[in-house]
Parts: structure tokens; sequence; C-alpha cells
């Protein structure tokens, strides 16, 4: 017996096809990962049948979207394995595009598992242990090598600036790169970071 598949349905997996043929892939984005914080959320309310787990992550402007999204997804996900992982999978994408939008960032599509970087895993690893010690002395000494590394060699290309172009620009670099770097330190420190 062949089973049809109704026009609502269809339209859900050409959107969840499009979406995964042509969007960009960038590994930066800590919530843009099927094992995110914002997708995991996603696959509890799915779960508990709760949309309310997942309204915080987006901004009250994109709740009625959302909430047409889940209930869309919901509605479809009994007709089969196949429909329900793209019902899901369309849920996610959702949730996760409108998260991001409420940061006013791109949404560049989701990432697959374990794509979270490691400085952000050690920050979501410190919220649940309930410590920070480990992740600053970590930080810290990450942001101290990278001081003496990049100093260290802005002073010995300088003991040779004037000794050819070529070698002034060598110090040029090394000097733009130790500067930048620090830079980016404070802007850090002080709270003048960019959405994750």
């Amino acid at each position: 017996m062949k089973q049809y598949i109704k026009p609502y349905i269809q339209i859900i997996i050409i959107i969840v096809m499009f979406i995964f043929c042509f969007s960009p892939h960038n590994v930066n984005a800590h919530c843009d990962t099927l094992d995110g914080p914002v997708v995991t959320d996603a696959k509890l309310a799915i779960k508990k049948g709760d949309i309310s787990l997942v309204l915080k992550w987006i901004k009250k402007e994109y709740e009625e979207e959302i909430r047409e999204a889940y209930e869309k997804t919901m509605k479809v996900r009994t007709r089969g394995a196949e429909v329900k992982a793209l019902a899901d999978m369309y849920f996610f994408e959702t949730l996760v595009r409108l998260h991001r939008a409420g940061e006013g960032a791109p949404y560049t599509g989701l990432k697959p598992a374990g794509m979270v970087e490691p400085p952000v895993a050690a920050a979501d690893k410190a919220l649940e242990s309930g410590s920070v010690d480990e992740l600053v002395d970590a930080i810290t000494k990450h942001i101290s090598d990278g001081i003496r590394k990049r100093f260290a060699h802005v002073v010995e290309t300088k003991q040779h600036v004037n000794k050819s172009v070529e070698a002034g620009r060598k110090y040029i670099e090394a000097y733009v790169e130790f500067t930048h770097y620090i830079e980016g330190i404070h802007q850090a420190a002080i709270g003048k970071t960019n959405h994750h």
C-alpha cells in the first residue's frame, strides 16, 4: 500500500532540504551546533511537549514564529521516522535562525555535533561544575603565552628593523600582530566582544 505525503509535509521537506543544501558553513558559532545548548533545549521541548523550554533563546518578537514552527513540527512527527527527522530539523533550524537574528548575527546553518570551540566548551563545563577556577587558569595561561610569544617576536625583529626594508617590514608585521592581539584582549576584557 502506497503512502502519500500531504502538501504541507512536502513543503516542510522542501524547506529543510533547501536550508541544508544552500546554507554556508561556519564553525565559530556555539549555539549553531547540533549538540549546542539551543538544539539541546529544542530536543527537550519536543520530548516533553513544552515549547516554553526554548522561548528563552529568542526575542519576544519571534515568539509567534517559533510557536508556529513548533506546532507544525509536533503535528507531523507522527508520520514516520523520516518525516519526524525532517520535522525536528526544521524546528532546530528555525529556532537557531531566530536566536541568531535576536543576536544581530547572520544565520549560517546548523553545524555537526562536536564543533564547539574548546574555550566555549570549557566555559560550559565551568557552568556545569559551578566552578570557574579551572577556566580562569586555562584562559589566563593561554593569554599570557600569547602575549609573551608575540612580545618576544617583536623584540627580536626590532633588533634588525633598520638593516633592510625587508627586515623593517618583518618588524612592522610583528608589531601590528602584537598590538592587535593586545587590543583584542583589552576589548574582550572591557566587554566589547562580538556575539558568539
